[in-house]
């Protein structure tokens, strides 16, 4: 019997296990694939994971990974027209393959169980004869008090729990690593282009990291933009993700808390899914130790809820403008376009997804 499950070894799931176990529960951690693995996302660290990080003890150990600087962000107009606002902190860029981990690995040292290619097939919910969860794994079979799911935007256990809404392709997205481009610099390119829009930053060991995102309809002419820019052969395997609707999940069910993009709150491009993902971890790690000492579960959850609606607020139009940009880049170039009588407003912009 485990205090606490928790689905996905991302940075959600691993900080959540690495503070659960910190404070001495039984923790299990179960991860689908085998690490070390890349994830389609920007690999953008901002400022705002630091506090976290240092919590667990991992900045010096972060700070010695490979990474890419980044100082401006350079946004590109669909005419072409480029503007350039320079960043109140430096960011650094780390492919997920390393920064995940390195998580996972301190989740261990703490002293959570951890089983990597396991992926979870059934889940039997806590009733009034049983308050445990039973947790499903191919041929392994296990039990936990809490469970946290934080298996990512299409989790497992959100839809097995019958949480998942109804898919709805609107956008999708590309991802691949690729050799940096001489004299790149150190930036953040945000281009809008009549397909959609790209996202390109360096990742350290001479490599940059290239997002796409585009209605499925415009992703094959995105993908030729992509090719002849940036000499990408056209059998080049790229990671995918689909798809990048936001309707949310209540974060906090009875004895299940949802953490990172399992709870479908923002944008994954947005370059603040990392610290989302960090912080849900340890705000839902809380909340379990509580439960643990003797709280109330329905007064946990709601706690957790409450607490996980905080984080979010008055952020959330950011996402906004981050989807209207790739459904209408056009418009979103129009006003780039503005900006340039208004600067203060894109720094505003700016400052408000690094932190």
């Amino acid at each position: 019997m485990f205090d606490v499950a928790i689905a996905g070894g991302g940075p959600a799931g691993s900080s959540c296990a690495a503070f659960c176990a910190k404070a001495g529960l039984r923790t299990l951690l179960l991860e689908r694939e085998n690490f070390p693995r890349e994830k389609v996302c920007g690999d953008c660290l901002n400022p705002g994971c630091w506090p976290v990080l240092r919590r667990l003890e991992l900045g010096e150990r972060v700070r010695a990974l490979p990474d890419g600087v980044l100082n401006r962000v350079e946004f590109i107009g669909v005419s072409g027209r480029t503007l350039t606002v320079t960043l109140p902190t430096a960011e650094i860029a780390i492919k997920r393959s390393l920064f995940d981990q390195l998580l996972m690995t301190r989740a261990r040292e703490l002293g959570a169980i951890v089983f990597e290619s396991t992926t979870v097939t059934a889940l039997s919910a806590p009733d009034s004869g049983n308050e445990h969860w039973t947790i499903m794994a191919g041929d392994k079979t296990f039990e936990a008090r809490t469970l946290v799911a934080a298996d990512g935007r299409n989790s497992t256990v959100a839809r097995l729990c019958g949480l998942l809404p109804r898919s709805e392709k609107e956008r999708i997205a590309l991802q691949t690593h690729l050799p940096l481009p001489a004299d790149f610099g150190d930036r953040i390119v945000l281009q809008f282009l009549p397909e959609g829009y790209s996202g390109q930053a360096p990742v350290g060991r001479g490599e940059l990291n290239l997002c796409l995102v585009s209605v499925p309809r415009k992703m094959a002419a995105l993908r030729i933009w992509a090719e002849a820019r940036f000499g990408i052969a056209p059998d080049h395997s790229w990671r995918t993700i689909t798809p990048l609707t936001r309707a949310p999940i209540s974060a906090g069910q009875r004895s299940l808390f949802l953490v990172g993009d399992a709870a479908r709150v923002v944008e994954p491009f947005t370059g603040e899914g990392i610290y989302y993902a960090l912080a849900s971890g340890e705000i839902a790690a809380d909340a379990i130790v509580s439960q643990c000492n003797g709280r109330g579960v329905d007064e946990v959850s709601a706690a957790y809820s409450a607490a996980h609606e905080k984080l979010y607020r008055g952020r959330l139009w950011i996402n906004r403008l981050a989807r209207a940009a790739v459904l209408s880049p056009r418009i979103a170039s129009a006003f780039l376009s503005g900006t340039r009588f208004q600067p203060a407003i894109l720094r505003l912009l700016t400052a408000k997804i690094v932190r």
